[in-house]
């Protein structure tokens, strides 16, 4: 399938082994200011505004709707030239206001922006997340946003190939989220370096098309340079009826009927996992591949072969303040966040307010719902979640990043421990000394139901 897309966007080759490709959706977010100062510096304007769309993500606060009343000046500095760049330069703009507004991989697949076999770049990591729908995109940094946004194209050395295969039934409580922990655990967080994911398998093609974009997001942190999901009905039946779904629909499905890789395709790596073995996952240390099933305890770097391992283990308690031989579920935390480009979907939500519903959060524990983008938040509104969240105690925000990566300066406190459905839990991410755990909506719902990390299964089953 790669190979395919690949081929269609070649442009052309360079002596060095670099390949131009043409872009078929440039997305753009508040953080990609400096590169159209790049361009204005060369005089050029965007090639192709009709295949640029924007939304204001990082940088905006999740508890106002109105630039001016962002107080952060730098911050409202950014959403203000994202305004700015597209008045002068006439791309499309779900900004601030817009019922479209959202977090820039939620928009995408939401409107139908993002299809099978198209090209997608955007100035961030998790790009990756628009090739659950059949396409091959990928992050870029602020020169190569500058480069695409003046030619429409861009530069890239091929990547190679790898399938994952994840056969079986994902067994009850066992979400995407638990799925990709699982793989980048198994694999490790530099496992798919320098190469493009395809996913496969009973328990992939079972996914909803939320679960597919979870799964997809996160292929950057195993090191991935873009995941794929092969387009079927799942695929067709999502992008039905969306605001940008080409108007040509029989001849689109056509064409992307042609595009998963054919029988006897050949990968340069191939990794099968058992999905009816994945349990309900999260991670306890400073990277995703730090991750166990929450029946588990942490491990002891005293019976770590490897001595480099082992000095990390003992690097990773010390920031958490966790100690080994520790039950999982003994963890307390302090905040819990639900929400990001990995699990703020309508999906997501659904399955959290399942667990806060009739529940209370435990006394001591901040915890926050931010919706993906603003349709998810009115059609979570619609279904009453958000009342089901407010109950409990829970606070219900706008659309946005948020502490995902706490650009907009909310973040939690130094040692405060997070439950968050988030998809990086690097030091410090969601701010100076903040310790991080990621897992999935349900999971995180429990922690916060309870005070501390939770099998989600005995909740449920106990009604």
């Amino acid at each position: 399938m790669f190979e395919k897309i690949w081929a269609r966007h070649r442009v052309l080759e360079r002596e060095d082994g670099q390949t131009l490709l043409y872009v078929d959706r440039h997305l753009v977010h508040d953080g990609s200011a400096p590169a159209f100062e790049m361009l204005r510096k060369r005089g050029i304007a965007p090639r192709a505004p009709d295949r640029i769309f924007a939304t204001p993500d990082h940088y905006v606060p999740t508890d106002t709707r109105d630039v001016d009343a962002i107080a952060n000046t730098e911050h409202r500095g950014m959403v203000e030239a994202l305004e700015r760049n597209a008045a002068e330069s006439g791309f499309r703009l779900f900004g601030l206001k817009d019922g479209g507004q959202g977090i820039v991989h939620v928009v995408g697949p939401e409107t139908g922006l993002s299809q099978p076999g198209m090209l997608i770049v955007c100035g961030d990591s998790h790009t990756s997340t628009h090739g659950a729908l059949g396409a091959l995109a990928f992050g870029i940094g602020s020169t190569e946003v500058a480069h695409v946004l003046g030619t429409q194209t861009l530069w890239q050395r091929k990547p190679r190939t790898m399938r994952i295969t994840v056969n079986g039934t994902l067994g009850f409580g066992v979400t995407a989220k638990d799925v990709i922990l699982a793989i980048i655990a198994e694999i490790g967080a530099a496992g798919a370096t320098g190469h493009v994911i395809e996913y496969a398998g009973s328990a992939i093609t079972g996914l909803s098309m939320e679960g597919r974009l979870t799964l997809c997001n996160m292929s950057i942190e195993a090191g991935g340079r873009a995941g794929m999901v092969a387009p079927d009905e799942t695929t067709f039946a999502y992008l039905k009826g969306r605001e940008y779904a080409p108007a040509d629909w029989d001849l689109a499905v056509a064409r992307w009927r042609e595009l998963p890789s054919d029988p006897g395709a050949v990968f340069d790596r191939e990794v099968v996992l058992d999905g009816n073995a994945i349990a309900p996952m999260v991670t306890w240390g400073n990277s995703p591949e730090d991750a166990l099933p929450i029946t588990a305890s942490l491990p002891d770097p005293e019976r770590e072969a490897d001595a480099e391992r082992a000095a990390t283990i003992r690097a990773n308690f010390a920031y958490m303040g966790l100690a080994p031989g520790m039950p999982l579920t003994d963890i307390k935390v302090d905040r819990v966040f639900i929400g990001s480009c990995t699990n703020g979907r309508i999906e997501d939500l659904r399955a959290a307010a399942e667990v806060a519903r009739g529940r209370r959060v435990a006394p001591g524990v901040t915890a926050w719902v931010v919706p993906g983008s603003a349709p998810v938040k009115r059609q979570a509104e619609a279904e009453g979640l958000d009342r089901v969240f407010t109950e409990a105690g829970f606070a219900w925000r706008e659309a946005g990043c948020s502490m995902c990566l706490g650009t907009n300066g909310e973040i939690a406190a130094p040692g405060e421990r997070v439950a968050s459905t988030s998809n990086r839990n690097f030091r410090g991410r969601q701010g100076p000394g903040a310790r991080t755990h990621l897992l999935g909506p349900a999971m995180a719902a429990a922690a916060a139901v309870t005070g501390h990390l939770a099998d989600v299964r005995q909740i449920m089953a106990g009604g």
